[in-house]
């Protein structure tokens, strides 16, 4: 398969415990970044509500949704119970010198092709 990993931009354009969105053949896709500068990515949308994720509060490894505060885990996309869902999650990795982050869509990509 093609090498999809595309460059978000810098590490510092995202705030602390903040996010960047782009978009993608996936639909919006938010990328966090925490307190302790940790990248990750999550589908731009609540499971529960729809809500922007990346308008959300992040919290040491979690998104607060801001429409009804559903906490969601930036690691594995769950939700904290009692509410269930699970977000898509998108690989990303941050070159150590240069804080580029790349956003990976192979695995995504390779679901879609296997269900059509």
């Amino acid at each position: 398969m093609t090498d999809l990993w595309h460059r978000v931009g810098l590490v510092t354009d995202i705030p602390r415990r903040g996010a960047r969105c782009v978009d993608s053949p996936f639909g919006r896709i938010a990328v966090f970044r925490t307190a302790e500068d940790r990248i990750f990515a999550l589908a731009d949308q609540c499971p529960h509500k729809g809500g922007p994720l990346s308008q959300g509060i992040v919290h040491d490894t979690s998104v607060t949704c801001p429409l009804h505060n559903a906490v969601i885990s930036l690691q594995s996309g769950e939700m904290a119970g009692p509410d269930e869902g699970r977000v898509r999650r998108f690989a990303v990795r941050v070159d150590p010198l240069t804080e580029v982050i790349e956003l990976s869509l192979a695995d995504n990509a390779e679901r879609l092709h296997a269900a059509e």
